[in-house]
């Protein structure tokens, strides 16, 4: 501790960051200095997470949904994010490879962790993203997706599944890969100017 290597990122995590995101080397070691200012003890806690998303979203309750996304982040479910897991997040969350980023959808839903999806998961989900569209906005949405219900609806019969159902993984995967119009109903699309706030505080 205290030595000169404790401000700079061990060149193993830099490599395995480097190859499983699409950032660079200068963006991930300025990343570092930022998230080691804002959280010296080298972890951001959930209450920081929700902070921050609180900051994007000034009209609207992200709470939920944040909440939700720092679990399915929480890897090692220590009740923290390391500087891996929220590199990990960032790039998800704002890009990634389509495989990968409806995996980490799948664990958004799976909201018990239990390796399928109900339809109340659904329903908390997509609640939590409806607390974060300003109300404005909701009234344009299309008639049959308008409400969580609705759109909770929406996904529920385009999987086919009867009330009591589960929907697997591989189901999820396969189910949205093949159809670009679920793609929109299970996700959060962030609005332009939080991807350019996003850009603003990583320099």
């Amino acid at each position: 501790m205290g030595n000169a290597k404790s401000s700079a990122l061990s060149n193993k995590l830099l490599e395995e960051l480097k190859s499983n995101t699409k950032y660079s080397e200068t963006e991930l070691c300025t990343w570092y200095q930022s998230f080691l200012k804002e959280c010296p003890g080298g972890k951001i806690s959930k209450q920081q997470f929700e902070g921050i998303y609180a900051s994007f979203f000034p009209d609207a309750d992200p709470t939920a949904y944040a909440r939700h996304v720092f679990r399915s982040f929480d890897t090692n479910a220590d009740g923290t994010l390391d500087f891996k897991e929220y590199i990990v997040a960032l790039h998800l969350t704002s890009g990634g490879k389509t495989m990968q980023k409806l995996e980490w959808a799948f664990a958004l839903y799976d909201v018990d962790g239990n390796g399928a999806i109900s339809k109340n998961e659904i329903q908390e989900i997509v609640r939590s993203i409806f607390n974060m569209i300003p109300a404005d906005d909701q009234k344009n949405l299309p008639e049959d997706e308008n409400t969580p219900e609705k759109r909770s609806e929406k996904i529920w019969e385009f999987f086919g599944k009867k009330e009591n159902d589960k929907i697997s993984e591989g189901e999820f995967i396969q189910g949205v890969m093949d159809n670009k119009d679920i793609l929109r109903l299970i996700q959060y699309d962030e609005p332009q100017k939080i991807k350019d706030k996003l850009k603003e505080k990583k320099h």
